[in-house]
């Protein structure tokens, strides 16, 4: 992690901040003056702001499972159910979802206090994989299926979907889909461009993680393993 990235994930200034206290020779590494903002944070290097120790907070990753009738915010003025009524624990420092899943939504989603890596997986550019499953009011034609393989174009840009596969027993009214762009709603607008209406939408894949062993409503801490993982996706090699 760059040390300018470092200073206020620590909690020791703003981003806008750090630049200036690195410039003016107040931050040390190892004892030794650091003024370039650059420079890359190691696991074991010694930071001090004016003197004063600073150091990253306890990281937590969770994932959950998220049942129907939750938002994915931390707050709601009209008293719904929110996502965080799921992870009440008097032991976890305040996390914050990665990304968004809409209300009628269902499946996974990644809470954490990392904010480089929720700020990465959140970004377009790193094309996580997410796959999900479709419920429809009606069977889906072989034309639209065709189409939607192949990619359409919507009112933001095209988009394209790598992968498509009806649900066996389901009369064509039941697909899995995997796709890495995270426009809003994407899922929905695919098949309202056909006329279609999602009645069902569930996340059960997300960046490698999948639902295994995990109810609908209850969550997990990630491990170690899958952590790294999750930090490969997004090239950050810093603090595996």
């Amino acid at each position: 992690m760059q040390l300018y990235k470092f200073l206020p994930t620590a909690g020791a200034c703003s981003r806008r901040k750090a630049s200036e206290l690195i410039k003016s020779k107040k931050v040390k590494v190892n004892g030794q003056v650091i003024d370039n903002i650059f420079y890359e944070v190691k696991k074991t290097d010694l930071v001090q702001v004016d003197g004063k120790i600073v150091t990253l907070p306890d990281f937590k990753y969770i994932l959950l499972n998220k049942p129907k009738d939750y938002i994915c915010t931390l707050s709601d003025q009209s008293d719904r159910r929110i996502i965080m009524d799921l992870v009440e624990d008097s032991n976890l420092p305040r996390v914050y979802p990665i990304g968004r899943l809409d209300r009628s939504t269902t499946g996974l989603i990644i809470l954490t206090n990392d904010g480089d890596l929720t700020q990465k997986l959140s970004h377009p550019k790193y094309e996580i994989p997410k796959g999900y499953r479709v419920t429809l009011d009606r069977p889906l034609s072989k034309q639209d299926f065709v189409a939607i393989k192949k990619g359409i174009k919507l009112e933001d840009g095209f988009i394209n979907v790598d992968n498509i596969a009806f649900v066996n027993g389901s009369k064509n009214k039941e697909l899995e889909l995997e796709i890495h762009s995270g426009r809003n709603r994407i899922i929905r607008r695919i098949f309202e461009y056909f006329d279609y209406k999602v009645k069902k939408l569930d996340r059960f894949y997300y960046a490698g993680l999948t639902k295994a062993g995990l109810p609908l409503g209850k969550w997990r801490l990630l491990t170690k393993a899958e952590v790294s993982y999750l930090k490969g996706l997004s090239n950050d090699q810093n603090f595996k």
